[in-house]
């Protein structure tokens, strides 16, 4: 079992930054691809990012691409997604989300195990 939580969301002004955690607990492994998600209020849970590890590189949304930037911290069993440029349309939960080492198109959240909580990101314009 493997428990994660997200910390760092807040409410910052467009074209601010902030920058999410998800900490890992339990049965951590350096194997597991994580993953970020967000969803807004009526609309569907879409992916941001992920680190993946099956393919050894980091894939992002064209919506946030050359925005995002995630990072992990193996010492930490932490994985950090850096957001900035942040536009109002950016507002939303963000979720992390970890699966196992998998040539799987990680960009479905059907194939995460875990998931966090969830904290919540809102920009003004």
């Amino acid at each position: 079992q493997v428990h994660l939580e997200e910390s760092g969301g807040g409410l910052v002004q467009a074209g601010g930054s902030l920058r999410l955690s998800c900490a890992a607990s339990g049965r951590t492994s350096s194997r597991y691809s994580i993953g970020w998600f967000r969803q807004a209020p009526g609309k569907e849970r879409e992916f941001v990012a992920v680190d993946d590890r099956t393919r050894s590189t980091a894939y992002y949304a064209d919506s946030v691409k050359d925005r995002f930037t995630i990072s992990r911290d193996n010492a930490k069993s932490t994985v950090h997604l850096q957001m900035n440029s942040l536009k109002p349309e950016d507002t939303a939960v963000y979720y992390c989300a970890a699966a196992p080492k998998t040539l799987r198109n990680l960009a479905l959240a059907r194939w995460y195990d875990y998931w966090g909580q969830g904290t919540q990101v809102t920009v003004s314009s």
